[in-house]
């Protein structure tokens, strides 16, 4: 019989935690879910996080690294730094038409926090700040004057279509979100 390690319940009590919470936020993500779900005991829990909140922290940057690698790796796949730019878009619907969506963990933590101290806001501002580095990356390599304007406004697209996809059922705004960048790259 093979014995799970430690690292090996941590990342198991991560996975659990990082679906529940995009599934049903964090107020409906108790302890006691936590620990049936995961199959391990509360003091398991506790040995790896001292609280909920950092056990939440955790699983949030976890996403975004995962998130992150992914969402580069699939726009990596266009041959062009312009084709790369307009890749964005039929990659997050690819994703917006995927089993489980539930918008942007991120925005949707942040929503259930008040304090924009808070570690929960703190790690998904860290979070957009990685998307809009990469996304003003892209617009460099594109050889696009300002790269950081253009890249804060297709932060705006992105998350304007992530959440329309979510609230309005709409997988079709991020292809009207990329007509928006051919306009703003004007692009006929």
């Amino acid at each position: 019989m093979n014995e799970i390690t430690g690292t090996e319940t941590r990342d198991i009590i991560l996975d659990v935690a990082e679906k529940l919470i995009y599934r049903s936020g964090i107020a409906a993500t108790g302890m006691d879910l936590l620990v049936k779900t995961a199959g391990v005991s509360r003091k398991s829990i506790y040995r790896y996080f001292a609280n909920k909140e950092e056990l939440v922290v955790a699983a949030l940057k976890r996403r975004d690294e995962r998130w992150m690698q992914w969402f580069s790796s699939e726009v990596g796949k266009a041959p062009t730094p312009l084709a790369r730019l307009f890749s964005l878009f039929p990659v997050l619907k690819g994703w917006f038409q995927s089993e489980g969506f539930r918008g942007c963990a991120f925005i949707n933590t942040s929503g259930e926090t008040g304090d924009p101290q808070d570690p929960v806001r703190q790690v998904a501002k860290m979070h957009k700040q990685a998307l809009l580095d990469y996304v003003t990356r892209l617009c460099t390599e594109q050889g696009i004057e300002q790269p950081h304007v253009l890249a804060r406004q297709l932060l705006i697209l992105i998350d304007g279509a992530i959440t329309l996809a979510l609230v309005m059922g709409d997988h079709d705004a991020a292809d009207q979100a990329q007509d928006v960048l051919k306009m703003l790259l004007a692009i006929e």
